[in-house]
């Protein structure tokens, strides 16, 4: 670990955490060379822990002495650049409270075939541009049982930063893959193949409560969840072996992705809930 003193917020060696763009981080033309942003101590610990390869941290000088477990886990070539607070604040574009920052090589991420062998309770992501959304559909996820997520070609990257902040850095932990440009049929034919009943979370005439016995019959389900306002679309819901609700009180159709995810894998994915373990 070398300790790296910066004054000036044009120094090359900080690009990663301002002057690139969400593409250039993201590097589709090199993947090996993609690079993510982990936000706050929490976060670069559990990246950490999960085997994610550090680059850089920067951070301020207080934080020194509050991060140093975390410093002291680092390889010895990863710097450790320290800004004084203005200057990191001006860098991040808000004041910082969260602790430090930390460019990491983008792990690599699984295939489809990957996530979805050996799991018993997917989720489905399509739609999604909501970052934010993203990272806490995750963040349940992980808290509440489920194996894996796949993610459509239409959803937002779940390490976007501001997806990995929410996410509380979960998104470290569960698999994922995103799927490929045959969406939706190549995902519908591999959870088919892998003996899943896909069930689509939408408002439609022949929805199954959410509490209906017959859902947590199925030893394996894939839960599909679109965004907020368009839903899911008419080819998944084509391709679905069932539709189903969270049923509301009060005249409210529908609850934010972020919160229906929870509702759904509190009742479907958490364990003593799935059928074959009850």
């Amino acid at each position: 670990m070398t300790i790296l003193r910066l004054h000036s917020l044009d120094d090359p060696r900080l690009d990663p955490y301002a002057h690139m763009t969400q593409r250039q981080l993201r590097n589709r033309l090199d993947p090996a060379q993609a690079v993510i942003i982990a936000e706050s101590a929490l976060v670069i610990d559990v990246a950490l822990r999960s085997g994610v390869q550090p680059l850089s941290i920067l951070l301020e000088e207080r934080q020194l002495k509050t991060c140093d477990a975390i410093l002291g886990r680092l390889p010895d070539d990863v710097p450790v650049f320290v800004l004084p607070a203005e200057q990191l604040s001006r860098l991040a574009g808000f004041r910082v409270t969260r602790g430090p920052f930390a460019a990491m090589r983008r792990p690599r991420q699984p295939s489809p075939a990957e996530v979805v062998h050996g799991a018993q309770r997917l989720a489905v992501l399509e739609g999604l541009v909501d970052v934010s959304n993203v990272g806490a559909v995750f963040r349940s996820a992980a808290a509440l049982g489920v194996d894996g997520i796949l993610v459509a070609p239409t959803c937002a990257d779940p390490l976007n930063r501001r997806a990995i902040r929410v996410s509380m850095g979960t998104v470290f932990q569960v698999p994922w893959a995103r799927a490929d440009d045959s969406w939706p049929q190549a995902t519908f034919d591999l959870l088919r193949s892998a003996r899943f009943h896909s069930v689509a979370m939408a408002l439609e005439p022949d929805a199954l409560a959410l509490d209906d016995p017959r859902l947590k019959a199925h030893e394996r389900l894939a839960l599909f969840f679109g965004a907020e306002r368009s839903g899911l679309s008419r080819a998944v819901l084509e391709r679905s072996d069932a539709k189903a609700i969270i049923p509301m009180a009060h005249g409210v159709d529908s609850l934010n992705v972020a919160a229906s995810s929870a509702v759904v894998f509190w009742e479907l994915c958490r364990k003593g809930a799935r059928g074959c373990e009850s």
